[in-house]
């Protein structure tokens, strides 16, 4: 059973920053694709930001150049630099992974507010 535990949340004021932390139960090489996604209330959940196990990244046009998302292989952990945040980024942020077989798994999900 995969396991994504997501950390890192919180309120920050706008222009501020915060780092989401995803530790994986197993290897990050069990898995072909390893993501971000939000969800605003009232909105569909939307892909933020994704990391491929070739490293290939992949960003949504609303975050290039503010959120950064990495990998620590040795620590199973992927995390999601967010700087100059907006208030329009505020939503609960998921945790995703997928297998080579294109099965999703998800974390919990993490509360991010950014007040004006």
């Amino acid at each position: 059973q995969v396991q994504l535990v997501e950390s890192g949340g919180g309120l920050v004021q706008a222009g501020g920053s915060l780092r989401l932390s995803c530790a994986a139960s197993g290897s990050l090489f069990n898995f072909n694709a390893m993501g971000w996604y939000r969800q605003a209330p009232g909105k569909e959940r939307e892909l933020v930001a994704s990391t491929t196990s070739g490293g290939t990244t992949n960003y949504a046009d609303s975050v290039k150049g503010r959120f950064t998302i990495s990998r620590d292989n040795a620590k199973n952990t992927v995390y999601l630099q967010m700087n100059s945040l907006k208030p329009e980024d505020t939503a609960v942020y998921y945790c995703n992974a997928r297998n080579f077989y294109m099965l999703d798994y998800w974390g919990q999900g993490t509360q991010v507010t950014v007040s004006s």
